[in-house]
């Protein structure tokens, strides 16, 4: 993994979150995951707001990374299937403006089905940016009826102290060394 940088998701510095890095992206422990093992993908450039904001060389190291880091955590996690999002602009639910990339473990015993999406769409990762916000209060208000009361409320999922994301991205960092010696990934 390279220097030990500060590393920013937008403007949060997220640095002890952080359990991957390559040249052009990172992986991190989620603040306020769905279920156990949603992580982040995004680049390390916290310019890089949307999907088509990424340089050809960040593109190929980005998706290098989302394929890693979804095998990893479907190993990981003894996952059955996976999610994997990115909510591009406020208008398609994206909270924090900096690209990332959701992946989520799922499994055929408790499943939820697509309530998984109404959770994705009401995760938030911190304060948030006034005008972004004001983007995405407008979606809200607009798309209000369509969207299906099953999904558990942001405010009543709570976040992870830093301690514990600190701790979940070294023990992930420690499998995920293995995982990659094991199985022979090209992770740079």
């Amino acid at each position: 993994m390279p220097s030990s940088s500060p590393v920013y998701f937008s403007k949060f510095l997220v640095t002890n979150q952080v359990f991957y890095k390559s040249k052009h992206s990172y992986a991190l422990v989620n603040l306020k995951p769905l279920l156990p093992g949603h992580v982040l993908i995004v680049p390390l450039r916290n310019t890089c707001i949307r999907l088509s904001d990424l340089t050809p060389e960040e593109n190929i190291d980005y998706f290098k990374t989302v394929q890693l880091i979804y095998r990893f955590i479907q190993h990981t996690y003894n996952a059955d299937a996976m999610n994997i999002a990115i909510q591009d602009g406020p208008e398609a639910g994206q909270t924090v403006p900096h690209l990332h990339t959701h992946l989520i473990p799922r499994y055929r015993v408790n499943n939820i089905g697509d309530a998984i999406y109404d959770r994705l769409e009401s995760w938030r990762f911190t304060d948030r940016l006034e005008n972004w916000e004001r983007r995405r209060a407008a979606y809200e208000a607009n798309g209000e009826e369509s969207r299906s009361q099953l999904a558990t409320p942001d405010a009543d999922r709570k976040p992870q102290d830093i301690s514990e994301m600190s701790k979940e991205a070294e023990d992930l960092k420690a499998k995920l060394a293995t995982f990659i010696a094991s199985n022979s990934t090209d992770a740079s």
